[in-house]
């Protein structure tokens, strides 16, 4: 079997990066079942296995970081209840913020979105997405949740673009894919009825998405 890092599937790396996967698909299956310690380590264990995976490989320390706080977003997000809500929206607040730093440290200016038109053209629509969500989220949210909602989809919107300056197809790949589920879990929490059929394979849809981008983001840095 090829494995992505050096050495065989025993290899510190490589089984670090099946932990967090095999991590990832227990959560999936569990995503039906109510709240419990076991899905809450599950799905947090998924994305912190990156972060120590990123650390054995040396990437660089606001990747770690940010997979380290995004971790902590998703032990929140695997509880009920607007305050771990908040919690989680918190943490990845501050993940988004960190990954802006490190994306615009590792790619060649915000100058290439102009440069090259197909940044320009990407990041033009990853604004008009972000501003949909935000106008359909506004009139179904209580007015306490607005501030939060706007800065974190602001702060979502510079992450997709900081990407955009990148040269890496897995990180730009990763980040779009971060956004979409980010839309996807708001769209299933705030616009669509409680007791919607649709919220089953929305819900896979979000994890998918999500762990897609973060590993994406990961390896595109330490693969790169």
């Amino acid at each position: 079997m090829t494995m992505p890092f050096a050495g065989g599937i025993d290899a510190n790396a490589n089984a670090t990066l099946i932990f967090s996967l095999v991590a990832a698909v227990i959560y999936a299956f569990t995503l039906g079942m109510p709240p419990s310690l076991a899905r809450s380590a599950a799905k947090t264990l998924a994305v912190a296995m990156l972060a120590v995976l990123s650390a054995l490989q040396g990437g660089p320390l606001l990747l770690v970081a940010a997979l380290a706080l995004s971790a902590v977003g998703d032990a929140f997000l695997s509880r009920d209840g607007e305050k771990a809500f908040l919690g989680g929206l918190a943490s990845f607040l501050v993940a988004h913020i960190v990954y802006i730093a490190l994306f615009l440290r590792s790619g060649g200016g915000v100058g290439l979105l102009g440069a090259e038109p197909w940044r320009g053209a990407i990041a033009l629509a990853l604004a008009v997405f972000v501003t949909i969500m935000l106008a359909a989220l506004w009139r179904r949210v209580g007015p306490g949740l607005r501030a939060p909602i706007t800065i974190y989809v602001v702060a979502i919107l510079a992450m997709g673009v900081a990407a955009l300056t990148t040269n890496s197809v897995w990180v730009i790949g990763g980040a779009v894919l971060f956004m979409a589920s980010d839309g996807l879990l708001a769209t299933e929490k705030f616009l669509v009825a409680a007791i919607s059929p649709h919220r089953a394979w929305m819900r896979l849809a979000v994890w998918v998405l999500y762990y897609t981008a973060q590993l994406g983001i990961t390896l595109g840095f330490l693969l790169g």
